[in-house]
């Protein structure tokens, strides 16, 4: 039975995610160094073997391509109430704005935007659980980001 899967999973061109190639080897980002999101976006590129991240401004010329982080913003907006007026559900978003470019200035991914948004329960009751069920959903945001900004930088074909 296992044979006969493998075949027909072999047979409709199933076939296992790669990591993402680019047409870049160095990058050069204006993340700042200490910002958790720019150190998993850094390590995720950088996993794959094929680029080299650069933070060091003095070595911005050894780079290929700029990565321009031009905005983060996280919201907690209220979206729910109850009959008596309390808070029933918030809603946490996650905006960013950015831009590739080459080191000669041509734009390779203008200035895009990304939007993200989970929604979370809030009862005062359970309120210091919901601190870390929040901090765990703006994580899992932050890795939602990074896969989708790999995605965008694989889709650029030329420098």
């Amino acid at each position: 039975m296992s044979t006969a899967l493998m075949a027909g999973l072999a047979g409709c061109g199933f076939e296992l995610r790669k990591p993402p190639s680019y047409a870049f080897n160095t990058l050069f980002s204006t993340i700042p160094v200490a910002s958790p999101f720019g150190v998993k976006l850094k390590r995720s590129l950088e996993s794959s073997g094929q680029v080299e991240v650069i933070t060091d401004p003095r070595q911005i010329e050894r780079a290929q391509v700029i990565f321009d982080q031009l905005f983060e913003l996280r919201e907690k907006v209220v979206v729910g109430r109850t009959s008596t007026g309390a808070i029933r559900e918030f809603q946490l978003r996650l905006r960013y704005r950015f831009r590739l470019r080459s080191r000669n200035g041509i734009e390779l991914i203008p200035d895009s935007e990304i939007f993200l948004t989970r929604d979370i329960n809030f009862n005062e009751t359970g309120a210091l659980s919901k601190e870390s069920e929040e901090a765990l959903l703006y994580r899992d945001m932050e890795n939602d980001l990074v896969l989708q900004i790999q995605r965008r930088l694989a889709a650029v074909r030329q420098i």
